[in-house]
């Protein structure tokens, strides 16, 4: 599965409008916001894709923001997104709290964590210290009872997480960029526009 990685479009309708066709000529079929797209505006623009978003520290109506998620049909997860895209475990967290990148990228859940919000773009492996000795640390998950699932399972940490901030598509304070995921080859780029 191919994914196109967005963030911080700060209202730059051309610079969406000319990421979303390149993202068509990749052959992304999901495209995720890693919020600040600051006005409910932005957000029809992305009307014929599957959209899975978060809020930015600059998107203040949220409301009208939900509203419009709503009318195309997309995926709004709030502050913090935690889903399984094609068998890979995907964080997104807009970034305003550095420490919280860091516990996400260092607590070995997903394959990858998707931040914003720096307008500097990241494309970084992580890998997890306690892999290099041979361990596979797992946690123990509670789950509530259910006939057709066990009532608790092991949950297996990753040996690497890659850390993706696509950087910004306004092109505030950097160049304008977006970013690709393969979830099929675990490649990704940063595109610039």
């Amino acid at each position: 599965m191919r994914i196109g990685i967005l963030s911080d479009t700060h209202d730059h309708q051309v610079n969406t409008r000319i990421a979303l066709s390149m993202l068509r000529n990749l052959k992304a079929c999901v495209v995720l916001h890693a919020g600040d797209y600051c006005a409910p505006f932005m957000i029809p623009m992305f009307e014929n894709w599957e959209l899975h978003g978060i809020f930015g520290n600059n998107d203040g109506d949220h409301y009208r923001i939900q509203q419009k998620f709503h009318s195309i049909g997309a995926h709004l997860h709030g502050e913090f997104m935690s889903h399984e895209f094609d068998g890979k475990r995907i964080a997104m967290y807009h970034g305003t709290q550095p420490e919280i990148t860091e516990s996400l990228l260092r607590g070995g859940l997903y394959d990858v964590v998707v931040t914003g919000h720096t307008h500097q773009s990241v494309n970084k492996v992580w890998h997890h210290p306690v892999f290099e000795y041979g361990k596979a640390l797992h946690r123990h998950v509670e789950r509530e009872e259910d006939p057709e699932d066990r009532p608790s399972s092991i949950e297996f940490l990753r040996p690497q997480t890659l850390h993706i901030n696509p950087g910004t598509v306004n092109g505030l304070g950097g160049p304008a960029t977006f970013a690709f995921y393969d979830t099929d080859t675990g490649y990704a780029e940063i595109v610039g526009l």
